[in-house]
């Protein structure tokens, strides 16, 4: 039985390995990721934050002197117009070519100064026209607003928040990794190992019964445990190197694509325990995911007509890694473990989270691996049929 299992395995694997457009094709998705994600996030950050060294044009009618000062620490340039113009002005931050208008009273010092909150009156108005169309213009508008609001601070303020340069916010930097993290890596490494399955299980069952090259197989004395058990093994390690490939991928880019949200965090949070604990579940989802995609792609003639029928199971695989995301964190009955994939998906919450719940995630391993043996009956049952593997 051993020597069966070697045999296919080491066939399957050089198959693959052998074809360097197969090798290609499974590492090839890591690299777009990275690729194509870290210039979203490059892109992303230009859209919304602008040139910070950009110096933004204002347009300023009654330019007070306070304000005029502010010139000498903000990036802008401002030029002054008088109150006929506003409406030409207007049209030109319209065209962008300009960033800024603002309108301040006539005598805005003088007004700030004998302005008594609590006599109740009209405070003075800064109008502020921009473009929100234009990210410069969104920019120049942001920079204004804020430094207007520090000197209206300035002018009236009483007491300070939170000003003495102690740190106020006490989250666990745990906390705030896990938080990020098992919302979005058990759906992403759910949706890359599949993928990875998917890329290699129709190819290996259902493209070698279309070339005839399983017949060939099948009437030999090889076992058809051996072989069920032999192309699940060797499908299962190119399907973790693959959604490794992935996984590596997304996580080198997810700093560019998070930005600076991503600065402050330590990821270097997680212990042996839970780098275990998730190789363990990602093995035995791999296990069950290859077996399945081998199960329904051995009922198909061609390759095309596999990856069609795999097709619906991808999608319920992304479904069922969404409710990862708003599960309020890891289930704690034990009996959603024995759930195929959702299992999967709350054991991953759990270890991201830092809940782990030992009980659980052994049901889940446990679970997945009979549920994967069970698979191998049937697959081995299915190479048994003549009606399945012939047509007949």
């Amino acid at each position: 039985m051993k020597n069966g299992i070697k045999t296919i395995l080491k066939k399957e694997l050089a198959r693959f390995f052998g074809d360097k457009k197969m090798v290609i094709s499974i590492l090839l998705p890591g690299l777009l990721i990275y690729v194509l994600y870290s210039v979203m996030g490059g892109a992303l950050s230009n859209m919304f934050q602008g040139d910070q060294q950009q110096v933004s044009l204002v347009a300023v009618v009654n330019l007070p002197d306070s304000v005029k000062e502010m010139e000498t620490v903000l990036p802008v340039q401002f030029y002054p117009i008088e109150a006929v113009d506003i409406e030409k002005v207007k049209n030109q931050v319209t065209e962008e070519e300009t960033d800024l208008c603002v309108v301040f009273p006539e005598h805005f010092d003088a007004d700030v100064a004998a302005y008594d909150v609590t006599q109740g009156g009209k405070a003075p108005n800064v109008d502020i026209y921009y473009n929100s169309a234009s990210t410069d213009s969104q920019n120049a508008y942001s920079i204004m607003v804020a430094a207007l609001d520090s000197y209206e601070a300035q002018m009236t303020n009483k007491f300070d928040i939170n000003n003495s340069g102690q740190v106020y916010d006490v989250v666990d930097q745990r906390d705030t990794v896990g938080m990020i993290f098992s919302s979005m890596m058990p759906m992403l490494l759910l949706i890359f190992l599949f993928s990875g399955c998917m890329a290699v299980a129709p190819e290996s069952i259902a493209g070698e019964k279309e070339r005839g090259t399983l017949t060939t197989i099948l009437v030999t004395p090889l076992k058809r445990r051996d072989l069920a058990i032999g192309k699940i093994c060797a499908l299962a390690l190119i399907s973790l190197i693959s959604g490794a490939s992935s996984f590596i991928g997304t996580m080198f880019s997810l700093p560019k694509l998070m930005g600076g949200a991503m600065d402050q965090i330590n990821t270097n949070v997680y212990g042996p325990g839970d780098y275990l604990w998730l190789a363990c579940i990602i093995l035995t989802t791999v296990l069950l995911l290859i077996t399945i995609i081998s199960i329904v792609s051995a009922t198909a003639k061609t390759v095309k007509e596999a990856q069609s029928a795999v097709t619906p199971l991808m999608i319920l695989s992304i479904f069922v890694g969404v409710t990862g995301m708003f599960g309020g964190g890891a289930r704690t009955d034990f009996y959603y473990y024995l759930i195929p994939l959702y299992n999967s998906v709350q054991s991953m919450v759990g270890v991201f989270s830092f809940h782990i719940q030992p009980l659980n995630l052994a049901v889940a391993v446990v679970s997945n691996l009979l549920y994967s043996a069970v698979g191998v009956w049937i697959l081995t049952r299915m190479f048994d049929s003549e009606k399945v593997m012939f047509g007949k």
